[in-house]
């Protein structure tokens, strides 16, 4: 019977029945024994199911079994893995234990063995997150060689993702990426084991997003979504891959797609996943600041910090949300002080905004400078739009509304290009206020228009509301004088009072469905109450519905 589930343990894992896999192998375990080279594979497939505790104990027992048969280079891999395992789950002095252990195995051996390029990625990945990325380059370089010496895939396909990410670090994007493209053919050729490709997946991806090139973010993301999707019961890496998704859905204006795909990836997370918890958080947090939820957003951010990374550029936009800029400066002149060339980049947009909310014309023309400076024709067109719009808002703060209409304008159409409405959006409102500048007020009239369409569309909230109130120094929002209409005009257009509860209900931030089981009514009927307000108030939105009972005093 042990030979059989082992046979079928075995079968299992070649065709990615992970669980079925686990059952079986260990099963046979448990009748017979494993070999070591099994205990290995066991250990991968617990851990690939998000059995932590279970995979640590089998990979053991792995190197254990390696060194009662003297194999020293099999008992000096397992201490190896067993290092990139607990670090990876965050037990630092078992991981240091191991180290210790694995580098005494090597210093005994006489010949040399690929654990030694294993045991150089923690060190290497310490140099890159420590600020220091040559020594990382040089560190990922030694363990791709010791791969190749070895014909051990996985460690070479480790050690040139670790040079192409070092390389972005370093600010060559272009070798970096090229070099990431390499390894994922090995991936996807199926030429790397499971655990190496979800690494490299999501590293990968990563990198993508560091070096600001959202189609190869996206095309990697829909392959690892696709990956995860051939392994159904597979724990690790499916909460990084929602973390990513929920990252491309922010963009593309998909916010309640993001938050279900950030609510699976913090449950994937807490499951077995544990390096999907910051994303999953920040970009929770992301949605909730544009949607001007800034309390949730602000726990959100909370939640990703406990994971030892910063939640930046986005809790220095929400300080800044709350009027709290000299905050925001601080949190970002602190971050880029110390940031490699690539994060400087994915920070600057936000050193732009902020700058220029804290009245500091001189440091955001010097930030939007920098985001410029490495733009040549063929850069990304993320890169391209970021710069466009930061030096569209730097040229209408320092009154040249002419050259700002034209960036804005450039900016806009990169932005429609990626489809990202919220920063499409944006621009149409910096073109509007260029417009505004320059004496054209109906056209400055229709850029705002077009803005507050599509964050009314987005429920974004803050966006809208700085939008209304541009609207309304333009003199184009109803009422008796231009102003926002009164308490007293409301009750002129004959809102029922069951609307004005709904309103209140709308207000407090209640969708329809809580304000039907509140007010005993059905759906169908609480949505034509909603409809029938935003009519009688000529109102485009829920959003814009909840500014007005705000500044009427219509809440409770």
């Amino acid at each position: 019977m042990s030979v059989t589930a082992l046979d079928m343990g075995r079968s299992a894992f070649s065709e990615r029945r992970w669980s079925d896999a686990l059952d079986c192998l260990a099963r046979a375990d448990s009748e017979g024994g494993l070999p070591a080279r099994d205990m290995e594979l066991v250990a991968s497939v617990a851990m690939l199911l998000g059995h932590d505790d279970d995979g640590v104990k089998y990979l053991t027992r792995a190197h254990e079994e390696f060194l009662t048969l003297g194999d020293m280079a099999g008992a000096a891999r397992c201490a190896a893995w067993l290092v990139l395992f607990l670090m990876d789950i965050g037990e630092p002095a078992r991981s240091s234990g191991w180290m210790s252990r694995a580098q005494h195995l090597i210093a005994e051996m006489e010949e040399p063995t690929e654990a030694e390029g294993y045991l150089l990625i923690p060190s290497a990945l310490g140099s890159l997150y420590g600020g220091n990325p040559e020594a990382s380059h040089e560190l990922f370089g030694r363990a791709f060689e010791v791969g190749r010496r070895f014909h051990d895939r996985d460690l070479m396909a480790l050690g040139q993702l670790g040079l192409g990410t070092a390389r972005i670090t370093l600010g060559s994007p272009d070798e970096g990426l090229q070099l990431l493209d390499e390894v994922m053919l090995s991936v996807t050729a199926g030429e790397v084991s499971p655990i190496p490709s979800g690494i490299i997946y999501c590293a990968v991806i990563g990198s993508c997003r560091l070096a600001l090139d959202v189609h190869r973010a996206q095309e990697w993301t829909t392959a690892l979504e696709r990956w995860c999707g051939d392994r159904p019961d597979m724990v690790m890496f499916s909460g990084q891959c929602q973390s990513h998704r929920a990252e491309l859905f922010i963009l593309h204006g998909a916010w309640d797609e993001a938050l279900a795909a950030a609510r699976i990836a913090q449950d994937r997370s807490r499951r077995g996943d544990p390096e999907a918890a910051w994303g999953a958080w920040y970009q929770q947090g992301e949605v909730l600041r544009l949607r001007g939820r800034f309390d949730e957003a602000e726990a959100a951010y909370a939640k990703a910090g406990e994971t030892g990374f910063e939640p930046l550029p986005g809790l220095a936009l929400l300080r800044m949300a709350q009027n709290k800029t000299s905050q925001a400066q601080a949190m970002l002149h602190r971050a880029m002080s110390g940031a490699d060339p690539a994060n400087r980049c994915r920070l600057l947009p936000a050193v732009v905004q902020v700058e220029l909310a804290a009245g500091d014309v001189v440091a955001a023309r010097e930030a939007a400078d920098e985001l410029a400076a490495p733009l040549h024709e063929a850069s990304r067109p993320l890169e391209r739009a970021l710069s466009a719009q930061a030096e569209a808002s730097v040229l209408l703060a320092e009154g040249s509304a002419e050259a700002a209409l034209m960036t804005a304008r450039k900016a806009w159409r990169l932005w429609y290009s990626l489809e990202a409405p919220y920063e499409a959006a944006r621009c149409r409102l910096l073109a509007g206020r260029a417009c505004a500048r320059l004496g054209d007020p109906d056209s400055a009239a229709m850029e705002f228009e077009a803005a507050a369409a599509e964050f009314a569309e987005l429920d974004a909230a803050p966006a809208l509301a700085g939008v209304l109130g541009l609207k309304a120094g333009a003199g184009t929002v109803s009422g008796g004088d231009g102003s926002m209409p009164t308490a007293r005009e409301l009750n002129a257009r004959e809102l029922t009072a069951r609307e004005l509860e709904v309103l209140r209900l709308v207000a407090d931030g209640k969708a329809n469905k809580s304000i039907a089981r509140e007010l005993y009514l059905s759906e169908k009927t609480v949505a034509r109450h909603v409809s029938n307000i935003l009519s009688k108030l000529s109102l485009p939105s829920r959003v814009a519905a909840t500014k007005y009972a705000f500044e009427h005093h219509l809440t409770n």
